[in-house]
């Protein structure tokens, strides 16, 4: 224990580091626990959309939801939902709602912004579309 103390007196800027590093992870936890938005991977999202007809929202930009996106997702870029223009997703609040991005970061701020505009049901894609397609999951694209 004394030798934790001496470290903690000499290296005041790394401790307060780590502490701050472990107080992250702390919140970071609490957060994803207590959030109504789960993250799921891509084995479950297809389960999803096959048992459960989810709905799949991509949130990238136009051009790069033409390069390839899941089949028969709907394109609804962030901005929109920010602006809560949703479209026929507004429909959809009792649906299970997968959200896509291209790592799963965006997606996670947009499903937030779901949640809060009443959707009951909403999933984030763990790693977005480069996890989708590093495990050769169909891409469909679309004709400019």
């Amino acid at each position: 224990m004394q030798e934790f103390l001496d470290f903690l007196g000499r290296n005041p800027i790394l401790s307060l580091a780590w502490a701050g590093l472990f107080i992250a992870v702390i919140v970071t936890t609490i957060k994803s626990a207590t959030s109504k938005v789960k993250t799921i991977r891509y084995q479950q999202a297809v389960q999803m959309i096959n048992k459960e007809n989810a709905v799949v929202v991509d949130v990238r930009g136009r051009e790069e939801f033409k390069k390839g996106h899941i089949v028969d997702a709907q394109h609804l870029p962030l901005a929109e939902i920010k602006n809560k223009r949703l479209g026929n997703l507004e429909k959809q609040k009792q649906s299970p709602i997968i959200v896509v991005c291209n790592a799963g970061m965006t997606s996670s701020q947009a499903a937030q912004l779901l949640v809060q505009q009443g959707f009951e049901a909403v999933y984030n894609l763990h790693g977005g579309m480069s996890d989708w397609t590093a495990n050769n999951m169909p891409v469909a694209r679309k004709k400019r």
